[in-house]
């Protein structure tokens, strides 16, 4: 199976339950530890992963996130170094690439694609592309396989809605709140009616992300109607909290929290999401 193949292939295992998608920073606190952190996240029960790329102004990312990014570039992470943290883990899951576009295009597209493909990488997330700018991009990730994942907001007008829905693969990835990443303790009110209009927008799954932090939130987007929830800067502030134990305590605690997270999607009654007009 190629890239968008097995992503489609992870969420259908999974139905009605709701899929696990934790975030892991590449090269945080280093290329081998994020490549066990990611190894946990998996054996406590995540169906995909996000695998960040850092870069040094992630405008999409809180603070979190942002200084993991920059920490891990004073490590001397690379998007090439974090690709071989992607090779490692994608045999087990779906791993999704979220880079920012400078990355990709001092490589170039045609370049990048190959290279997400060769390093089993499903799929790629550019949160700075804008759809007008991504074509090219489409065409040669499409050529091998590799899903170019789109996003929306709650912001995102009706028109712009169905064009992002249309080139979607493998998920749309639907931002719960306005703002960057970051842990909020519950699941917006409104997030039943954001996930209605992205769903009626695409036909690919439908993966909701920022502001999860905790199971109950997690759960919550669940039965919302999510068929996927993305928890990052919680699991990503865990292992700064747990760095001075060293390594088998940053282990043992991200993988306690993806357990937990597993646990809440588990219970969670996921209904689809009431029908909306985009």
């Amino acid at each position: 199976m190629n890239g968008i193949e097995r992503i489609a292939g992870a969420f259908a295992a999974v139905a009605p339950r709701a899929a696990l998608m934790p975030y892991l920073m590449g090269g945080y606190p280093d290329l081998a530890l994020s490549r066990a952190i990611g190894e946990a996240y998996v054996d406590a029960g995540a169906d995909l992963l996000e695998l960040g790329v850092p870069f040094s102004d992630p405008l999409a990312d809180g603070p979190v996130i942002h200084a993991a990014g920059t920490a891990a570039l004073r490590g001397g992470a690379t998007f090439e170094g974090v690709l071989d943290v992607a090779a490692t883990l994608a045999p087990r899951v779906p791993v999704v690439l979220m880079v920012y576009a400078n990355a990709l295009l001092v490589r170039g597209y045609t370049q990048v694609a190959r290279a997400l493909a060769d390093s089993g990488a499903c799929g790629v997330i550019v949160p700075d592309l804008p759809l007008e700018e991504a074509s090219e991009l489409r065409a040669a990730c499409e050529q091998l396989g590799v899903a170019v994942i789109g996003l929306v907001a709650p912001t995102t007008p009706p028109e712009r809605l169905r064009e992002i829905g249309a080139h979607t693969r493998g998920f749309l990835y639907t931002v719960s709140v306005t703002g960057t990443t970051g842990e909020r303790g519950s699941a917006p009110e409104a997030l039943a009616e954001v996930i209605a209009r992205a769903r009626a927008s695409t036909t690919v799954p439908v993966a909701v992300g920022f502001g999860i932090g905790t199971p109950a939130a997690a759960a919550g987007a669940a039965a919302a109607g999510a068929d996927g929830v993305i928890v990052g800067s919680r699991l990503v502030r865990a292992v700064g909290e747990a760095r001075p134990a060293g390594p088998d305590a940053i282990v043992a605690s991200v993988g306690k929290l993806v357990s937990e997270l597993r646990a809440a999607l588990e219970g969670a009654i996921r209904a689809p999401a009431a029908p909306s007009p985009v």
